[in-house]
């Protein structure tokens, strides 16, 4: 075997072990437990096109992903998040799914609405299925608390966000991957590749995927960073369709299309984050030549 392989393979073992330990200290429990994953990490990305509009030039798109509702995350976080949120002005706001950790054992169910209708944003608020929305027997539901809190659904749609001078660009979402039914040809296939569009996938390593056809950005969030990370090794352990890309920016593909894959806000399965914040992103469009790097 290859000493080199040996001495890595060891070294990761190691600080692992270390990670362990810390985390099942006192302290480690407690900041992973109580303290990262109630912190905010607002993430600012610029997306650099020639195909987004001039009229576009420094329009702010929000990102938030992964609530899941009921596990660690609950309303009075909600609330704060979407005060917080305001406070960014974002022209837009897509949710990338998984609003409730296990719906039809979901308690408060009438109370999220009226919370995520608070959300201000003055050129759409849209949405898309994860995989915890359609589990549970959540997917009515899910519908529903959408369409009170005025998101726009996308399944496997694409809509046009157009301003007075008539420019406009699209934002599209596929259903979920793992328990929807999601359409690539159909949903993907009405894009061009003179107009800047923005797709949502919940499961980000379908990217391959969807860079065979025109998508300029692709967002996604499922992963949680791993939730939990080990310095110089990463997350534990991701979900299904996230091992390939599991948080930030990418570029995938022949075309060089981005890829943006959001920490997510909540917990799933343990109720731990650890050198994975939750987050938020703000992506300002620029109108410019093809610049594929991010600030």
């Amino acid at each position: 075997m290859n000493k080199t392989c040996t001495r890595r393979n060891f070294l990761k073992k190691a600080i692992a072990f270390s990670a362990g330990t810390f985390l099942t200290s006192s302290f480690g429990y407690i900041y992973a437990r109580y303290i990262e994953p109630r912190q905010l990490d607002v993430v600012e990305q610029t997306i650099t096109s020639p195909n987004i509009p001039k009229s576009f030039h420094n329009v702010k798109i929000l990102q938030f992903s992964d609530i899941h509702l009921g596990l660690s995350y609950n309303l009075p976080l909600l609330e704060r998040l979407v005060e917080q949120m305001n406070i960014l002005r974002p022209d837009i706001v897509l949710f990338t799914g998984d609003l409730i950790d296990i719906p039809n054992q979901y308690l408060y169910m009438e109370k999220v609405a009226p919370i995520l209708k608070q959300i201000d944003a003055p050129l759409g608020k849209f949405a898309i299925f994860g995989n915890h929305d359609h589990g549970g027997y959540g997917t009515e539901m899910y519908k529903q608390i959408m369409h009170d809190s005025e998101f726009k659904l996308l399944v496997n749609e694409v809509v046009h966000i157009r301003l007075i001078d008539n420019s406009y660009i699209a934002i599209g979402g596929l259903d979920d991957i793992m328990l929807g039914k999601p359409s690539y040809d159909y949903t993907l296939g009405q894009l061009s590749k003179d107009i800047f569009s923005i797709i949502m996938v919940h499961e980000p390593d379908v990217a391959q995927k969807v860079a065979l056809y025109p998508v300029d950005l692709q967002l996604s969030g499922h992963s949680h960073g791993g939730q939990i990370q080990i310095p110089f090794y990463g997350p534990l352990i991701t979900p299904p369709l996230s091992t390939l890309y599991q948080e930030g920016m990418y570029e995938v593909g022949d075309s060089k299309m981005k890829l943006y894959v959001n920490r997510g806000l909540g917990t799933t399965r343990l109720p731990f984050r650890f050198l994975a914040k939750p987050e938020i992103t703000l992506f300002t469009l620029k109108k410019g030549f093809l610049d594929r790097s991010s600030s």
